[in-house]
């Protein structure tokens, strides 16, 4: 990969740098935040400390995914930012599906495919110098899933060996250039621009889930999509309630 040949390719007008080998992009962009002087996005051909929601890890390997942070200001603070990481899966599901990969979302921050985990996304926040909240946006895309990786990850996991013959440059540009225009538009509208469209790729509407937290289930009720905060609709046997992401685990009931 090349930091040159993906700006480019790319329309967004971001600063991109690749590095062969780092611990965690997320960690490397949210350590560097306060000095960055506009959006920049950080890609690591092998990452070997990823991490997900909660402090989970994030496996992956040098042929086959794709590892990259993007820290991105906005103006306002935390709480403006509310349904971000859904807008994310938002984007990333339509890059996908412009070239061809239709995949789903699960709330609040998987993609599947074929009912498997095949992205995650991690977004941490830093206040910004002078005002304004600092976005650092990981994501971490499976494109071959070799069965070693599935041994390890102890589960099946979705890979797109489609989108592995493709350029990796030309592969990253196309979702920085969502993610982008996403993410303008999130700054402008919110989640509200995005729910309508989270709720079409639902992988789990209308099934029977139950909400997990730490372990124990907290809600089972039936999926009904998100309401304009991104918050999860379940139609519970007391009626319907709303769920804020959080540190919480969602699966289908079996």
């Amino acid at each position: 990969m090349n930091a040159d040949g993906i700006r480019a390719l790319s329309k967004a007008g971001v600063a991109v740098e690749v590095v062969a080998q780092t611990g965690s992009t997320n960690a490397d962009l949210l350590a560097r935040a306060a000095l960055l002087p506009a959006p920049l996005l950080l890609v690591a051909e092998h990452q070997t400390a990823g991490r997900g929601r909660a402090g989970r890890s994030w496996l992956s390997s040098p042929e086959g995914s794709l590892t990259f942070s993007l820290a991105w200001k906005f103006d306002g603070g935390p709480q403006a930012l509310v349904g971000l990481p859904l807008a994310i899966g938002v984007a990333l599901a339509e890059t996908l599906g412009a070239l061809g990969q239709q995949v789903q979302l699960k709330w609040p921050n998987d993609l599947l495919k074929d009912g498997d985990k095949l992205a995650g996304i991690l977004v941490e926040t830093q206040s910004a110098p002078g005002g304004g909240t600092w976005t650092v946006i990981g994501i971490g895309l499976n494109l071959l899933m070799p069965d070693e990786m599935e041994t390890q990850l102890g589960r099946s996991a979705a890979g797109v060996p489609w989108l592995a013959r493709m350029e990796r440059d030309v592969l990253i540009a196309a979702l920085l250039d969502g993610l982008a225009a996403a993410l303008t538009e999130f700054a402008a509208r919110g989640f509200a621009a995005f729910a309508a469209r989270w709720n079409l790729r639902h992988a789990w509407q209308g099934e029977t889930v139950v909400l997990l937290d730490q372990g124990t289930v907290r809600h089972e009720g039936r999926a009904a999509g998100v309401d304009d905060s991104g918050r999860l609709l379940l139609d519970t046997a007391e009626g319907r309630i709303t769920v804020m992401a959080g540190d919480v685990s969602l699966r289908v009931k079996t």
